[in-house]
């Protein structure tokens, strides 16, 4: 594998942000906080992938972790705004699962890492 780009969980994390990006300029001015930490998030996941390629395997493992947990996050942040209704059922369904897959990937990437 010659860099990040390769890898699954980074390409389909990556091809997520501008969607969440999209949708949260869909939210009223009182979801502002958290539009924001749902983006900060959805960036989170691929940017940590990111730089935690071409460093030991130890580190590399904690960046994947840490991408994990902002994956987790978004997670929770979509399940907040379908409660409140920000994003209607459908959407949110669509997207917990596309990030559950993302989570996934992450997940089995860290555990086969060596």
């Amino acid at each position: 594998m010659k860099d990040f780009h390769e890898l699954d969980c980074y390409k389909n994390s990556k091809k997520l942000y501008p969607i969440i990006v999209k949708i949260m300029r869909t939210y009223p001015i009182e979801g502002n906080k958290l539009a924001d930490q749902t983006r900060r998030s959805a960036n989170s996941i691929h940017a940590c992938i990111a730089e935690g390629w071409g460093r030991s395997v130890a580190e590399f493992k904690s960046y994947l972790t840490r991408a994990l947990g902002s994956n987790n996050e978004i997670i929770s942040h979509i399940e907040d705004a379908e409660a409140v209704g920000y994003l209607k059922q459908e959407t949110a369904k669509s997207l917990i699962e596309k990030y559950t897959i993302v989570g996934k990937q992450i997940f089995r990437l860290r555990e086969k890492w060596h």
